[in-house]
């Protein structure tokens, strides 16, 4: 099998795998898991707030994306996105989204169900003494966890939201069943193109494991910081 293993092919790759398909796996990662953290906050704080229905929504919520595969989520959300669009706008036809975007929207609304789990533990993690004192300094509740919860909360969750949004830049492959040119997406096309599927699809792995195994030696090691400040 790797008797005629060709590197050139790999190498004449590399623009198009990097420029191309990793930009987009990086831009996605990214914004997804900005969003992601942003609403999982939100929902977080509707989990624990003692308004009657908002906690159940929210489990609701996070207990129906976690039950489902990712995949089909993708699948979803792709076609049902347009649709969505057009009954928002009235349009005569569904709304075209583009890949992009589908895919922006489902990884954020996915994803959000897993960290705002994740930001209930840091929340939960605070003394009750500090909101209690935030409560006697005149603090509403929104201000008292604006401004003294949830940025302890971050701080202590910081090295497990990072482990998350590396297991997203892992999930966001799955874009490759769109046909979208996210980086496993552009090697799987030079691969079928030139018939190289081994030399393409061994180097993917080796990069996913690569950036992946580097990010989680850096987590770590923020995690050890986190634990000696705290």
């Amino acid at each position: 099998m790797f008797a005629d293993f060709d590197f050139k092919v790999i190498l004449n790759a590399l623009p198009y795998l990097f420029l191309d398909g990793m930009t987009f796996t990086l831009t996605l990662t990214a914004l997804a898991a900005v969003g992601g953290v942003v609403l999982g906050t939100l929902i977080a704080m509707m989990r624990l707030s003692g308004i009657p229905g908002l906690p159940q929504v929210a489990k609701i919520y996070v207990n129906f994306m976690r039950s489902l595969p990712l995949v089909l989520v993708i699948f979803w959300f792709y076609f049902l996105v347009p649709y969505i669009g057009q009954w928002l706008t009235g349009a005569e036809r569904p709304i075209q989204v583009g890949a992009f975007s589908s895919s922006l929207i489902t990884f954020t609304l996915f994803e959000a169900a897993y960290f705002s789990e994740i930001m209930r533990a840091g929340i939960q993690s605070i003394p009750k003494g500090q909101a209690a004192a935030a409560s006697a300094l005149g603090l509403t509740y929104w201000q008292s966890m604006g401004n003294v919860i949830l940025p302890q909360a971050f701080r202590n969750m910081l090295p497990v939201l990072l482990t998350q949004t590396i297991v997203l830049f892992q999930d966001t492959s799955l874009v490759y069943v769109l046909s979208i040119t996210d980086f496993l997406g552009a090697a799987s096309k030079v691969a079928q193109r030139d018939g190289r599927l081994v030399e393409m699809y061994l180097f993917a792995a080796v990069v996913y494991f690569t950036i992946c195994f580097i990010a989680s030696l850096l987590v770590r090691r923020l995690q050890r910081r986190v634990a000696i400040i705290r």
